[in-house]
């Protein structure tokens, strides 16, 4: 795959846009492997559901995504209108409940939600949006969950996983990187 050219940029800047930031697509392969595992803790998910866990996920991902230019300010329409995508599936919305004992009982820690290129090929299963609760910080839970979401990508016989994250998202791309992500090619997203 090709990567943004100082032509596209030329081109943008004819148009009226400008650069706004650059994004990563990272690829590995599943399954993951156990070394990956080592050090991460052990987490038990569940699936979303629909009607029930919307607001619960609606606080997390707004607290998780708070000065993000797309995913932050989430509604409920902008749930459903996911939720009605072809590619919507609950069980591939992972979601990691606080402690039931704990002071955020009743709360969520975060989430990894999935989604299945089946077009491609071969099929690809993206981490389409993971999220942390800032309180839940410092517990490695960024990487548990994205290895429980690979692992639900690869319990559907999916050899390919993939995400996206902002070149200027040092943190996560040192995470995933971790996590045997390679990058596969830069997109580069233009404004007015």
């Amino acid at each position: 795959m090709s990567s943004p050219t100082e032509e596209d940029d030329a081109r943008a800047d004819e148009a009226g846009l400008r650069s706004r930031r650059d994004l990563f697509q990272l690829r590995r392969p599943l399954p993951v492997e156990d070394a990956v595992r080592a050090g991460l803790p052990s987490i038990d998910t569940r699936a979303f559901r629909p009607g029930v866990d919307d607001d619960a996920w609606l606080e997390v991902n707004n607290r998780s995504f708070a000065s993000h230019p797309d995913q932050s300010n989430q509604t409920q329409a902008d749930l459903d209108a996911e939720a009605r995508e072809p590619w919507f599936d609950p069980a591939g919305f992972l979601l990691l409940d606080a402690d039931p004992a704990g002071p955020r009982a009743g709360r969520l820690d975060g989430f990894c939600w999935t989604k299945i290129h089946a077009e491609v090929d071969p099929p690809m299963g993206e981490i389409y949006v993971i999220g942390v609760d800032p309180d839940a910080f410092g517990r490695r839970l960024g990487g548990a969950l994205t290895v429980a979401g690979l692992d639900h990508l690869t319990a559907q016989g999916l050899t390919v996983g993939m995400l996206y994250v902002d070149e200027s998202n040092e943190p996560a791309r040192k995470l995933y990187a971790r996590l045997g992500f390679e990058l596969h090619h830069r997109d580069r997203v233009y404004s007015r």
